[in-house]
């Protein structure tokens, strides 16, 4: 009995340990078989790309090492883990490494670093600790539709069948210095097509993705600039207008270089892309934030007078410029604050709200004062540096329901996107109250009130 029971055990775990060695090595031919798909796709993808080097001459031969670089990442499933999946546009410097530090050192992001330069990107990983647990970096140039796309394709490749978790719009470029306008690859004004047309295409291209997620949100960063209700928009020159969108109806391809199809002004592209930014959010909250459950909203981080957003800007201007507003106007912020700010956004539970601006510290309405109630001294009203978050209201000219769909419509041309059918949610129009605001009726269930949609 003792030598049959001996057998039968050795039968027993003899079988068993055929039919874990038959899964594993039905496992391996099914991973082997999904990797060389994602190889073939990528290259597929990458041979799309006219960007990309040809073999046909000795440059492009000594560039064909880098072309495997821009193949799709997979597996990222198991790196994440459960953190929820962040994508962060310009996360180099500024308000987006700032805002990629904040969320890293929560414990509960994993970032993904979409920027124009990996290599940079690397180094300033490497430099603030940042390691292959929280982060990955993947290249996104907004000059360039084609890069946006390669980005939607690998970003996907690399997360799997998971929905993306937070989308933050934040890398932008401001060229107030320029007297001639310049030209991306695809033929646009820069600031229009990075700071507005490449955005608004990520968007679109994510949304399918993000709404198959419970508590997704998209996030577009906002400005001051771009709103004539405040001191910077409405005090200083130039001051943002689409106008009758002009530039947009022509294609916006050179030698158009401004919305309205006005002559050249580069301070003044920059407000208006961040114009159509604000007016983007709106139109995605008022179309699906109810149908998709994303939520759709932006802020205002402050001025943050350091940044290399203002590298076009003279010399001088960069020293002094950070003085005066930390000194004269009070509505200084520095990049950590600013960060914190925009990372805020990104995850406080109160920021679940839809179609909401937020700001903190008066958000730029009046120069800045001392209030003496309050025992920090802090300035206040300037949108500096302290104070709480709050909901904000934005401009007559955001709120233009009219120019606001015809802008969306005109981007959407552009882009070559399309969209779904908007929700039952669609905000109600009713009436003018002059030639250029509405009066917007919200559903019950919709964010409320003009605040309740409004930021600078």
């Amino acid at each position: 009995k003792f030598y049959l029971y001996c057998c039968v055990s050795i039968s027993f775990y003899t079988m068993k340990m055929i039919s874990i060695s038959l899964f594993l090595l039905v496992s391996l031919q099914l991973y082997i078989v999904y990797s060389f798909r994602l190889l073939n796709n990528g290259i597929n993808n990458i041979a799309l790309n006219k960007n990309l080097p040809s073999l046909q001459n000795k440059q492009s031969l000594q560039m064909s090492s880098n072309v495997f670089d821009n193949l799709p990442k997979v597996l990222g499933g198991i790196t994440v883990g459960n953190k929820k999946l962040c994508v962060v546009t310009g996360t180099t410097s500024g308000l987006g490494l700032s805002t990629a530090r904040e969320l890293i050192k929560t414990g509960r992001y994993y970032v993904i670093c979409a920027v124009r330069d990996v290599e940079k990107m690397e180094q300033v990983a490497k430099e603030n600790g940042f390691d292959r647990s929280n982060h990955t970096i993947m290249k996104l140039d907004l000059g360039s539709f084609q890069s946006v796309k390669d980005f939607v394709f690998n970003l996907k490749s690399f997360k799997s069948n998971r929905p993306l978790d937070r989308l933050v719009c934040n890398a932008a470029v401001y060229q107030p210095a320029l007297s001639v306008p310049r030209y991306t690859e695809d033929g646009f004004e820069e600031q229009l097509q990075i700071n507005h047309l490449s955005h608004f295409l990520l968007c679109n291209l994510l949304l399918e993705d993000m709404k198959r997620n419970k508590d997704a949100r998209m996030i577009i960063v906002g400005s001051i600039t771009g709103n004539d209700n405040t001191v910077g928009g409405g005090a200083v020159y130039p001051i943002a207008d689409l106008g009758d969108l002009k530039g947009l109806e022509q294609g916006g391809k050179k030698p158009v270089s401004m919305i309205d199809g006005d002559v050249f002004n580069g301070a003044k592209a920059y407000k208006d892309s961040k114009v159509c930014n604000m007016m983007t959010m709106l139109e995605l909250h008022r179309r699906y934030h109810i149908s998709t459950g994303i939520t759709f909203s932006t802020m205002y981080p402050g001025c943050i007078a350091t940044t290399q957003l203002f590298r076009e800007k003279r010399t001088w201007f960069r020293k002094l410029f950070p003085l005066f507003m930390k000194y004269v106007t009070g509505g200084f912020v520095s990049e950590e604050e600013a960060g914190q700010r925009l990372a805020a956004v990104v995850d406080d539970e109160k920021c679940k709200k839809s179609g909401i601006y937020w700001a903190w510290n008066g958000g730029a309405k009046t120069i800045a004062y001392l209030d003496l109630s309050k025992k920090n001294g802090i300035l206040t009203g300037a949108g500096g540096s302290g104070g709480e978050m709050f909901e904000n209201d934005f401009s007559a000219k955001i709120l233009d329901r009219v120019k606001s769909k015809k802008m969306f419509d005109l981007s959407s041309k552009i882009t070559g996107v399309t969209w779904p059918q908007p929700g039952p949610e669609a905000v109600v129009e009713q009436g003018f109250n002059n030639k250029n605001k509405k009066t917007v009726v919200s559903k019950p269930n919709e964010s409320p009130n003009k605040k309740g949609l409004s930021f600078a």
